[in-house]
């Protein structure tokens, strides 16, 4: 349990105190570093008599507050690769016990950064030799040094790049012959944009990431942070066509990022109209639909409008009106 958690120090130090009288063991992570992943392990016996080992891995806080306005995912699986790797993570927490790696898990301080550099320079290999590259990062911030020099050069050998970036970002896109390849958005809306999404082409072979870390240095080395890959087929083509695509298409509550470092609305929300990702998906989740059957990539299955980049903007087709009120939105760009 982290008792150095923004806004929730009294209460975790509260209920710190409280697991220990009722008998449960707390930890409070290594010395030095703020425990920032979010992990839970379960381990059981199943009716079938065999002890089986159970994960859950999110983006957001076990909080009940912030759940309700706070947008993230989460998964849970029984895989016996990411659950031992999950079991290892808390025997670092516990019993300052390190592992060479926790594969197939990317772990801050140890490798994180590392292997997030390593997969976009895979992009950027991959773009030289003509196969398909493509990057998607959906995070809070983008200032980490190393990080936004891997992103230029992938840039520079051809890999198109979409950052969603909530908040801070000190990339430049747009720039000819450094970031010519790399789009920025910024989405503040109703609810705060917290989950933290990575998607890799590899040559056809996509692969998508999800954690809690932001591509910030106190993130990858000042902190514990766990990132995730998503195996199962049908829950990757889910994020890329049900999620990143609408995050892409937005145009009511995004915010384009220039090349000299000032946002704009897109153009096709300057006339009252536009596409609002956060009203979509509310809509969906009303529904009970998704669309884990379809195709999915480069055409969605869903109605979800077709983003044409354009240099000084976007251009998008229309999907109602957005009644998300100002005063959450202000809220949710300061935090």
């Amino acid at each position: 349990m982290e008792l150095k958690a923004s806004f929730d120090e009294a209460s975790n130090i509260r209920w710190a105190r409280s697991l220990e009288e009722a008998g449960v063991q707390v930890f409070h992570g290594v010395a030095g570093l703020k425990t920032h992943a979010k992990l839970a392990l379960i381990v059981r016996q199943d009716p079938d008599g065999k002890i089986r080992r159970y994960a859950h891995l999110g983006t957001g806080n076990y909080n009940p507050s912030t759940a309700r306005f706070y947008t993230d995912l989460s998964l849970f699986t029984r895989d016996d690769a990411i659950t031992s790797a999950v079991h290892d993570v808390f025997n670092y927490l516990t019993a300052y016990a390190e592992q060479p790696n926790y594969k197939p898990l990317l772990v801050a301080p140890r490798d994180m950064a590392k292997t997030f550099i390593a997969l976009i320079d895979r992009e950027a290999r991959h773009a030289r030799r003509g196969r398909a590259a493509r990057i998607i990062a959906k995070v809070n911030a983008v200032v980490d040094p190393p990080i936004i020099k891997a992103l230029y050069g992938a840039s520079r050998a051809g890999v198109e790049i979409d950052l969603i970036v909530r908040g801070q970002c000190t990339l430049l896109p747009g720039i000819r012959g450094v970031s010519s390849r790399i789009r920025v958005r910024s989405i503040v809306g109703r609810f705060l944009e917290h989950s933290r999404i990575f998607f890799f082409e590899n040559g056809g072979k996509r692969e998508v990431y999800l954690g809690s870390a932001d591509w910030m240095p106190r993130n990858l080395y000042e902190r514990v942070e766990v990132v995730f890959p998503l195996k199962d087929p049908q829950l990757c083509e889910r994020v890329c066509a049900e999620i990143l695509s609408s995050y892409l298409a937005d145009t009511r509550k995004a915010r384009i990022l220039g090349s000299d470092g000032k946002y704009s609305r897109p153009k096709s929300a300057r006339n009252g109209h536009g596409f609002s990702v956060q009203d979509h998906l509310m809509r969906l989740a009303e529904s009970g639909s998704d669309v884990s059957s379809g195709t999915v990539g480069r055409r969605s299955v869903l109605r979800t409008p077709s983003v044409v980049y354009t240099p000084n903007g976007v251009n998008t087709s229309s999907d109602g009106q957005s009644a998300e009120p100002d005063t959450q939105e202000t809220l949710n760009a300061a935090v």
